[in-house]
């Protein structure tokens, strides 16, 4: 939203002067002019008082600001709002991937777990030991086979023979 706030206020500040009709801005030079058009400046200055500014308060204040009983009810706000993952952008990206992509669920690409034990490439367990350098994350199960070239797996043992 900050991106699209940018653009949106350099597209609202931005001009629209052609350079060299000696009609420029401030009297400026034909290049100046045309930066100027851009709206580079606008939206420039508009995030230093939108949004620094108020950073900059608060890091001087910071006792006015959070004793604020209003800061404190935005804050409730913002923490809900966060908890509920509604504003999340990862949730907006996933999406557009999915569609973009046409990913489907897993179950599409390797089959459920009836259907992999069904064609002999049922998940395989791993044993206690597996990561032990990692602190253990790793202990489970992996889905079907290893190696989509190496065949069906039989046992864990025999993947271990083979390695």
């Amino acid at each position: 939203t900050v991106v699209f706030s940018f653009f949106l206020v350099a597209s609202i500040t931005g001009l629209n002067i052609t350079p060299g009709e000696g009609e420029n801005i401030f009297g400026v030079s034909d290049g100046a002019q045309a930066f100027l058009n851009y709206g580079f400046q606008g939206a420039v200055i508009t995030t230093i008082l939108a949004s620094i500014t108020w950073q900059l308060a608060a890091s001087a204040f910071p006792m006015a600001f959070l004793n604020n009983p209003v800061t404190y009810i935005l804050l409730c706000i913002a923490l809900f709002l966060e908890w509920t993952g509604l504003c999340a952008g990862a949730w907006v990206l996933a999406r557009l991937m999915k569609k973009a992509t046409k990913i489907q669920y897993d179950e599409v690409y390797v089959g459920t777990p009836e259907e992999r034990i069904a064609n002999g490439r049922a998940d395989k367990e791993f044993g206690d030991d597996v990561g032990h350098l990692a602190g253990g994350g790793f202990v489970g199960h992996a889905c079907g086979s290893h190696d989509a070239l190496d065949g069906p797996i039989k046992s864990k043992d025999a993947i271990d023979a083979a390695a």
